[in-house]
């Protein structure tokens, strides 16, 4: 790392830049440090390895990675960085402004799920990404798509929209139920995508297990808190998801779209092609509104319907 880039660098950012760097074990224990920074790094190191499922050497080596001697001088660090956040004048001005700023509530609205997105870039690791979009374009076996109460929706979103990219996709609505043969079908090369948000569902975490049991690529996309099926995940997503009165999907909505946007450009030719035979092949029905009803068609003379234009190829 270049010491003084590292040095004018928050502990959390360094951590973000190098999870790529970093061991299976080592990933974990960033995750947790980055899902509660910075009070987990100020818990024990026995502590904190507890929170990532690992062990007390592998948070030292993580700090080791990050340049710093000792697990106490790492919390030095962060201490360091608390005291001169909470002193800065961004950080007073931000926490006396009023929360409307007398923008209205549309505006306030609007502006709290612009800063979701612009958080993006800032909470998925660009290599955890980039080994999603590998893991899915890369012909995968069997691609087995899952969400929650709330996220079901996006993961069928994501199965209807990289389905026409990607073959054999499926969105499995009930993975421990009646859709548990599709789950039992995953094997080495397959790839299950679950999504996981608070509060977190032991139906997530289980279908995480099930899906790693069968030799697949578990990809968890989740909030910051972290779901408890990253545990058993290979690669993880974490959005930023606050909002008022629910949680906000526009995170999870753009992240989606960038990853069939990866997805489809990585496939290459491949991908084009299964794009081109999915438009060929499917037949949905469209509505067309007509403008002035009373307008007759020139060779019957009958007024124009939407029933008279339909049936268009997508």
């Amino acid at each position: 790392m270049d010491t003084e880039s590292g040095a004018n660098q928050s502990l959390s950012e360094q951590i973000f830049e190098r999870m790529g760097e970093l061991s299976p074990a080592e990933r974990k224990v960033a995750r947790a440090l980055l899902a509660s920074y910075p009070s987990a790094g100020l818990a024990s190191a026995a502590a904190l390895a507890k929170v990532a499922g690992t062990s007390s050497p592998t948070v030292l080596r993580l700090v080791s990675r990050l340049g710093i001697g000792s697990y106490p001088d790492f919390q030095e660090r962060l201490r360091e960085e608390i005291t001169s956040h909470m002193n800065s004048p961004v950080s007073r001005t931000e926490r006396a402004r009023p929360s409307m700023d007398g923008g209205g509530l549309l505006a306030h609205a609007v502006s709290d799920r612009i800063a979701l997105l612009d958080s993006l870039p800032e909470s998925v690791p660009p290599s955890e990404f980039d080994r999603a979009v590998a893991a899915l374009a890369d012909r995968p076996k069997h691609v087995a798509i899952s969400g929650g109460y709330f996220t079901r929706y996006l993961a069928m979103l994501l199965a209807s929209q990289l389905d026409q990219a990607v073959a054999n996709v499926d969105y499995i609505a009930e993975p421990l139920s009646h859709d548990i043969g599709k789950y039992l079908q995953l094997s080495v090369g397959s790839v299950a995508v679950i999504f996981d948000i608070r509060r977190y569902e032991l139906t997530s975490s289980l279908a995480a297990q099930t899906a790693k049991a069968q030799g697949a690529t578990v990809i968890v996309l989740t909030d910051q808190g972290l779901s408890p099926a990253v545990d058993h995940a290979d690669i993880v997503l974490p959005v930023t998801v606050n909002g008022v009165p629910f949680d906000s999907m526009v995170g999870l909505v753009a992240l989606i779209e960038a990853l069939v946007e990866g997805v489809l450009a990585a496939s290459g030719d491949r991908g084009i092609e299964r794009m081109k035979q999915w438009e060929e092949s499917v037949r949905i029905a469209r509505a067309f509104r007509v403008l002035n009803p009373q307008d007759a068609d020139a060779a019957t003379g009958t007024p124009v319907t939407p029933t008279d234009i339909g049936g268009e190829s997508r």
